[in-house]
């Protein structure tokens, strides 16, 4: 194998040209140093350690959190004519002899492993037997004790460095603010490393967050408006909606699977595998879909239910436009979401500690849902990127929510929460404040004497849960659970109570707009494009692989553009390496040439 690495990355994976900071990268690596890279998905991470280890001598070891994201690694690769294997727990004792044997002989360029596995006295000894060219943690942030993704036997990976003094290392990952930044560096032992930080912005992601009101019909509007036959991941946060919802769409018409951590494990590998083979398939999941999918089509990510952090909701949507054509991050939002999630943490089972961390993030997440500001901006200020103009992608640039002052709507809801006691939830308060008596306990308690029943008789009742999700949201009024979800006032509301400040807050109610979001995307009528895509499909069930594994669209769209007459020629679009040349380019080419009798 070449060690120049441009010519690792033109020959093996069929790329021109580098990416951001790829080559400074592989330089560090390839040189001995240390890197500790915080790069979007869809950045190019895999390729800043995988060229390194096909240019330094020995194996690149990456230890990797999911089985899943390992098999679809090797998988591509060996589709690139690199000698990748991994060793996890889906192999059977012989399988795992081979491939140690084939690591001791030097006949691997990579070799993917489990952390938990790399803790193993047995596999430190083998690998110390060997020569390794470098160590690649992906997935870095999972060392964080304070993050979404914490696995314990990340945090035994710092013996690496002890064991392996003389051996570059490289953490990357694609969900790390400052503070989780500092936790890698620290529990890693990568006090040396270089830190390459890229631009979190997924500028090919349209972000749009809409207020609930009928969030399933909401969804198949969305889906049928923008994303008919595209394949699409909508998450929910329960097993039982999971379920529910993807019945549902199925009984729409669409293709929909559920995945969720309480099916049987083979069930989930089957639909997991069926997502990657097909191009319209939706898969409705919980948060336990996703992290290893290196699906690039995803067009669509859509929320049912509220991320619990930023980091969470960053992360999930990057898993649509890997390949960078336009895709859509969709959520449905509303008052339910805020009391779940405030719920879950008011009974969680952390420390005061972790619980005001995680009250933190998810005051942050919901800043970004009531923000009337540019939604990626917030998203990169999250991140410590200092964000520029206004995206022009988000539907808080495309349509701007309108502002109004709602001083004294809020003053008449809060002094109906004290008034009533402080312990009635939002639908009763609705009640006394537009003087309805539906509630037989507005009677029993008196509460259709006060002062404030039917002071609220100007807004609807639509406009009022508004009103009182953004008071809960903007935490100018807790929830008590203790109390059946009542509401009470907190230091936070006086000002506004009294007088002192003005309140403006986001009006809801407009009208849902769609946008077909196909920019730089061939039509789908196009008898070439279809013929391409075809063709890959057809090879792809052949070797039971994802279509992806043999072109990326990205790929078939410059054939589409360039339209080589020849294999020479063919050669030079972009993902189209020599193994993949020589393998499938005359399939390819043929097709190409058809296309111009």
């Amino acid at each position: 194998m070449p060690d120049n690495p441009l010519h690792i990355l033109r020959s093996v994976f069929g790329y021109q040209e580098f990416r951001g900071q790829q080559r400074q990268i592989i330089g560090r690596l390839i040189g001995g140093g240390d890197a500790l890279v915080l790069m979007p998905t869809g950045g190019g991470k895999s390729l800043c350690y995988q060229i390194p280890a096909l240019a330094r001598p020995g194996v690149g070891v990456v230890i990797s959190p999911l089985i899943a994201l390992m098999e679809d690694q090797v998988s591509a690769l060996r589709q690139l004519g690199v000698k990748a294997a991994y060793l996890n727990s889906t192999l059977n004792a012989e399988q795992n002899r081979d491939i140690e044997q084939r690591l001791m002989q030097g006949d691997l360029d990579l070799l993917y492993i489990a952390p938990e596995r790399l803790n193993n006295p047995r596999t430190l000894s083998m690998l110390s037997n060997c020569r390794i060219a470098l160590f690649a943690i992906d997935e870095a942030h999972c060392v964080s004790q304070w993050g979404h993704d914490f696995r314990a036997d990340y945090l035994q990976l710092s013996i690496l460095p002890e064991q392996f003094p003389d051996t570059p290392r490289i953490a990357l990952t694609a969900t790390a603010e400052p503070r989780t930044r500092e936790e890698i560096v620290q529990r890693l032992g990568l006090q040396q490393a270089e830190i390459y930080i890229s631009s979190f912005d997924r500028p090919n992601i349209r972000y749009r967050i809409v207020q609930k009101q009928n969030p399933r019909q909401q969804l198949l509007r969305f889906i049928r408006t923008e994303h008919l036959g595209d394949a699409g991941i909508v998450y929910c946060m329960s097993r039982k909606k999971v379920e529910e919802t993807a019945d549902w769409l199925n009984a729409q018409g669409l293709n929909a699977l559920a995945y969720h951590a309480g099916m049987d494990n083979q069930v989930r590998r089957q639909r997991q595998h069926k997502f990657l083979m097909e191009d319209s398939l939706i898969m409705v999941a919980t948060i336990a879909f996703g992290m290893g999918i290196d699906k690039p089509n995803v067009r669509f990510v859509a929320h049912l239910d509220l991320p619990k952090s930023i980091e969470a909701y960053y992360q999930e949507t990057g898993r649509a436009g890997r390949d960078g054509q336009a895709a859509n991050a969709w959520m449905a939002y509303g008052l339910q979401d805020v009391l779940a999630l405030r719920e879950m943490l008011s009974n969680g089972t952390g420390s005061e500690a972790h619980k005001r961390l995680e009250r933190h993030k998810l005051d942050a997440m919901l800043g970004l849902c009531e923000t009337v500001d540019c939604r990626r901006q917030t998203v990169l200020q999250y991140f410590g990127e200092a964000a520029g103009e206004h995206c022009g992608n988000c539907d808080a640039c495309l349509e701007p929510a309108a502002t109004w002052d709602a001083s004294l709507p809020a003053q008449q809801a809060l002094s109906a929460i004290y008034r009533t006691g402080q312990r009635f939830g939002v639908g009763y308060l609705i009640d006394v404040l537009r003087g309805k008596i539906a509630d037989p306990r507005v009677q029993q308690f008196g509460h259709d004497k006060l002062q404030v029943f039917g002071i609220g008789k100007t807004l609807d009742e639509d406009q009022w849960r508004s009103l009182f999700r953004q008071l809960v949201a903007k935490s100018l009024v807790d929830v008590d659970f203790n109390q059946y979800g009542g509401l009470r006032l907190n230091e936070n509301c006086r000002p506004i109570l009294r007088g002192e400040q003005t309140l403006m807050l986001r009006r809801d109610g407009q009208a849902a707009k769609y946008y077909v979001n196909t920019a730089n995307r061939p039509k789908s009528d196009d008898p070439l494009w279809q013929a391409l895509r075809g063709k890959r499909k057809e090879i792809a069930e052949r070797l039971d692989i994802p279509p992806y594994q043999i072109f990326h669209d990205s790929t078939l769209m410059a054939m589409l553009a360039a339209k080589p007459q020849t294999l020479n020629q063919l050669s030079r679009v972009n993902g189209v390496g020599e193994y993949k040349l020589k393998a499938y380019g005359a399939e390819f080419l043929e097709i190409l040439l058809g296309a111009m009798r």
